[in-house]
């Protein structure tokens, strides 16, 4: 069983930047594929970005060049940082892990979502 918890959402202006931390507990983190996934109000939750647990790396190519995903695994903990925030890049962000997270279906757990505003 894995458990994530979320943390460093909050409001930026648009331009700014933030730091997105997923700490997990459990003995298998450096096992799992890790990622961020989002969802806006009215709209499907949509993968941003992911790495594998060798470190390869996946994103979205509405932030690619912005966001870059990295992980601990000493720490167990994966981040996304996100540069030149949107207005679009506003939603709920969530923290996934799981042997497979590239469909939503794959994913084994989620978080419970950190809320990432940018006003314009």
């Amino acid at each position: 069983q894995v458990q994530l918890v979320e943390s460093g959402g909050g409001l930026v202006q648009a331009g700014g930047s933030l730091r997105l931390s997923c700490a997990a507990s459990g003995s298998r983190f450096s096992r799992n594929n890790m990622g961020w996934y989002r969802q806006a109000p009215g709209m499907q939750r949509e993968l941003v970005a992911a790495i594998t647990s060798g470190g390869s790396t996946y994103y979205a190519d509405s932030v690619k060049g912005r966001f870059t995903i990295s992980r601990d695994n000493g720490k167990n903990t994966v981040y996304l940082q996100m540069n030149s925030l949107k207005s679009e890049d506003t939603a709920v962000y969530y923290c996934a892990a799981g042997l497979s997270i590239l469909t939503m279906r794959a994913v084994d757990y989620w978080g419970r979502g950190t809320q990432v505003t940018v006003s314009s």
